[in-house]
């Protein structure tokens, strides 16, 4: 009987760890989606018009959400000075991704973005204390180099959507590592905020770049925000179905997912120098992420 308990425990396990992948798998392919749909929009459309109307599809998807939880939650939070920074960033983060992708191949664009788990491991002893050991010291100046690469620093190749991008990517880790300081404030909450900056930015900037919308145009623009928040519920719900290091791994199918669309859809052949690139941030990225699992799981924080 106990045999019997253990091996059905066990099946259950392996059953939620497939789904979570699966799960997982759908995510990620939402937000390479929502990559496409948002670089083929702002060659049209402004970046804040884009911003703009992506947020309000997207705080309409959340309002549900927000109501279960309750309003007050919304207000009620904690470090209210690093909760609006977190915007700030958030916002910049977004503007800078939907500025980069007018002028770079979407590979080059997710190629930097992935970047973001090195940045924050190279800054964790600073801003988290976490000792960090000359492992992953090592990770972090291989994915660097990776960075370096991939950006091919140039007087042709250094270009302002190239140098966005890498700015970019350092406000999304500052996203990640801020995320880590306020875990004690619901994910309704964190996104509700987000929306709200992205919104209020993109109702700034809109009114002066303004391209009246075409209906197929207008529906595409409101899908935008609905796929980015049903990337983002996907991704949560896949943590809760599998491990982080069985599931957390797969954000890197963003990169084939924008080497694949990228060519297909805006005939972007990937350059050799950005793939040799993408290949050492990922080897880093990968390390890092696994070894923090291991030196969790023996219950310290060290290399």
């Amino acid at each position: 009987m106990a045999v019997d308990s253990v091996s059905g425990s066990f099946s259950r396990e392996t059953a939620a760890a497939r789904a979570g992948v699966l799960v997982m798998l759908l995510g990620m392919l939402m937000f390479s989606l929502n990559d496409v749909m948002g670089k083929w929009l702002v060659a049209t459309y402004s970046v804040g018009q884009v911003v703009l109307i992506r947020s309000l599809a997207a705080a309409i998807l959340l309002a549900p959400f927000l109501w279960i939880s309750g309003p007050k939650k919304l207000f009620a939070v904690e470090r209210p000075g690093l909760q609006l920074a977190r915007v700030v960033a958030s916002t910049a983060e977004v503007f800078s991704f939907y500025f980069a992708v007018v002028y770079l191949p979407l590979a080059d664009v997710m190629t930097y973005w992935l970047a973001a788990p090195i940045y924050v491991a190279a800054v964790s002893p600073l801003v988290l204390k976490e000792p960090v050991g000359w492992r992953r010291w090592s990770a972090i100046a291989i994915g660097f180099v990776g960075v370096v690469i991939a950006l091919e620093p140039s007087s042709e190749a250094l270009t302002l959507p190239a140098l966005i991008s890498i700015l970019g990517s350092m406000f999304f880790a500052f996203m990640m590592i801020s995320g880590r300081s306020l875990r004690g404030t619901p994910d309704t909450t964190l996104a509700f905020w987000q929306i709200v900056g992205a919104a209020l930015a993109g109702l700034v900037w809109a009114p002066f770049d303004w391209t009246p919308l075409k209906p197929l145009d207008m529906a595409l623009l409101a899908l935008l925000g609905v796929v980015a928040m049903l990337a983002h519920l996907l991704v949560n719900r896949a943590l809760k179905l599998a491990d982080a290091a069985t599931v957390a791994p797969l954000q890197y199918t963003l990169l084939f997912w924008a080497i694949v669309f990228g060519w297909l859809i805006f005939g972007d052949a990937p350059r050799l120098s950005m793939v040799l690139g993408a290949g050492l941030i990922v080897a880093s990225g990968l390390f890092i992420f696994f070894r923090e699992q291991q030196l969790k799981r023996q219950g310290r924080l060290r290399a």
